[in-house]
């Protein structure tokens, strides 16, 4: 089985799909992003939604409140080790974006399909909201996952 995931690689495509038949691209369906696994064990992903809007009320410190909340609502980004086990990866989160994060552990399951990477999970099983999250991301180092 491969599971070599070193390299940096392009988001293709994220969805959540609820076990009540929901579908949800969290950052809209052009979503863009970025993940890096490195060599070193270390990691770093960034997410945004397409077309972010500028703010209008000022810059990153003097913006309204209103608009940085929208800012924190297109952007995840969250940087740790990370660790391969058969074909499961663990980011081990160290700084993120979302302070509930910081310390937590995240499994994600892997498949390849040629150049692309999937990384599945579920999330909040035996509540309302659980479902299963995918992300597919496209090698941008020439990476086979071989």
């Amino acid at each position: 089985m491969a599971t070599n995931i070193q390299g940096l690689w392009s988001l293709v495509s994220m969805k959540q799909q609820y076990d009540d038949g929901r579908v949800v691209f969290p950052f809209g369906e052009d979503a863009q992003g970025r993940i890096y696994y490195g060599e070193d064990g270390h990691m770093f992903v960034s997410i945004q939604k397409s077309g972010r809007t500028p703010f209008k009320t000022g810059k990153q410190w003097t913006a309204s409140n209103e608009e940085k909340a929208g800012a924190y609502n297109d952007y995840l980004t969250y940087y740790g080790q990370y660790e391969v086990a058969g074909d499961l990866v663990t980011h081990a989160i160290e700084i993120s974006l979302f302070p509930d994060w910081i310390g937590g552990r995240q499994k994600r399951k892997i498949d390849f399909d040629g150049e692309l990477l999937q990384l599945s999970a579920r999330l909040e099983d035996g509540t309302p909201e659980a479902r299963s999250a995918l992300m597919i991301w496209k090698s941008l180092s020439g990476n086979k996952g071989e």
